[in-house]
């Protein structure tokens, strides 16, 4: 019995309905020649990156999970997936890539809040990163916490409405794909480029989980 409250027998606090994001860092002798790989790539797809203008963004078409350079990152992508359904407790494990596509952020590009719709995972792979263009951030995905916002002594993970994560090249990353998140802009004077991909149920992805956006570089969301 607490001193402080006599009338207390048992306290505890639950945390209910909570938003996980996976986190994998790839051994650094695998994650250097997967990069390579990668670059090259992009650079075979757009060989005038360096062209992108301040402020600007690149993005490829959502099929690269078909390239015989990504492999190996699909590779990682299902192995991770597949923990996720383990750990989340889901009875299907029929889950599969429904695209992945690559962004590249000139200095000062950034990205508005989004979420990806049609799809039960989402994630990244952070190819290139630098100081100042090496976080993204997650946003509160409950609605109802913004009606009140009363003054906090600290901000904690229990009362921000926005974590904001430090990546680093060779980070994959996977969430739910309802879990909004942005970009801040580039503060560096390099490209940061990333592989972003969605995962959805395979007897749902047919018909239900491609983009809801075009293929048009220029207006593709960046990741």
């Amino acid at each position: 019995m607490s001193e402080k409250d006599p009338w207390l027998e048992v306290s505890e606090v639950l945390s209910i309905f909570p938003t996980c994001v996976w986190k994998n860092q790839l051994k650094p002798e695998f994650h250097q020649e997967l990069n390579s790989k990668i670059l090259q790539l992009i650079n075979q797809i757009n060989p005038d990156l360096a062209k992108i203008p301040m402020g600007g963004s690149w993005q490829s078409g959502q099929d690269l999970y078909n390239r015989e350079q990504l492999v190996e990152l699909v590779s990682c992508i299902n192995s991770t997936a597949q923990t996720v359904l383990q750990f989340l407790k889901v009875g299907s494990d029929a889950i599969e890539i429904t695209a992945c596509w690559a962004t590249v952020n000139a200095s000062g590009a950034a990205h508005a809040m989004h979420c990806h719709p049609n799809n039960f995972l989402s994630g990244v792979y952070y190819v290139q990163t630098h100081p100042g263009a090496d976080s993204v951030n997650f946003h509160d995905p409950r609605p109802q916490t913004s009606i009140i916002r009363p003054p906090v002594t600290e901000l904690t993970s229990r009362n921000t409405d926005q974590v904001v994560l430090t990546v680093s090249d060779g980070m994959l990353l996977i969430f739910p794909s309802y879990l909004a998140h942005s970009v801040a802009p580039n503060e560096s004077n390099k490209l940061r480029i990333s592989i972003s991909f969605n995962l959805m149920f395979s007897n749902y992805a047919e018909c239900l989980s491609r983009p809801l956006w075009g293929s048009t570089a220029d207006t593709l969301p960046a990741e």
